[in-house]
């Protein structure tokens, strides 16, 4: 499933030497797993810290506790680490872990989706902002909800119509409508607090 090099298993077996805790493991988990903004995450962990459902790969003087939800997303899969003057670099290649843009055949919340989280989360996040997908219904109205410096901005009904709207029927055009179903006025971090300045879209 996954191939770790020597060098690779080396550098992490002196890691796991120098914290001087028995039984120390590394795990590796995948964050956001078929989205664009999927990656891989490398922690030590001890026996405790398992839940059991991970896949254990045994290494040179260490073992690496692979997270079970993980695991389909690191077929064909690869660590490696290549010293340099400063100490190193650790490079993971996982070449299936952001999924595959989802085609015309796919359900329409997956298509949402997929747009929420390639394009739009991406132009948002420069205000702290997030936007998740809540619902869509029936007949075709996307039901959205704001966060972070997004929840409460006094750009939030511009970014929605100009921005997230229009982007969103580029995509996905069967949709019929985009709807906010946030409560803006329990947002006490925004990034606007009135109507001005650039849409986070813009």
């Amino acid at each position: 499933m996954i191939e770790i090099t020597e060098r690779a298993q080396d550098h992490f077996c002196k890691l796991v030497d120098q914290q001087d805790t028995d039984d120390l493991g590394i795990r590796l988990r995948v964050d956001q797993g078929g989205t664009p903004a999927a990656n891989c995450a490398l922690e030590f962990c001890e026996p405790g810290d398992l839940d059991g459902g991970e896949w254990l790969i045994e290494c040179n003087g260490f073992v690496l506790y692979v997270d079970g939800a993980a695991v389909k997303w690191l077929e064909g899969a690869s660590i490696d680490f290549e010293p340099n003057a400063t100490g190193g670099l650790l490079n993971i290649r996982a070449p299936g872990i952001k999924g595959e843009v989802p085609g015309t055949e796919a359900g329409l919340v997956e298509r949402v989706r997929y747009v929420l989280e390639a394009v739009i989360n991406p132009q948002v996040a420069s205000h702290g902002g997030r936007v998740s997908l809540l619902e869509v219904t029936a007949d075709g109205v996307v039901v959205l909800q704001f966060g972070g410096g997004c929840h409460g901005c006094g750009m939030v009904d511009v970014t929605l119509r100009d921005g997230i709207e229009k982007t969103l029927r580029q995509h996905v055009p069967e949709i019929s409508q985009v709807r906010d179903a946030t409560d803006h006025s329990s947002g006490d971090n925004p990034y606007y607090s009135e109507a001005q300045g650039p849409s986070a879209m813009a």
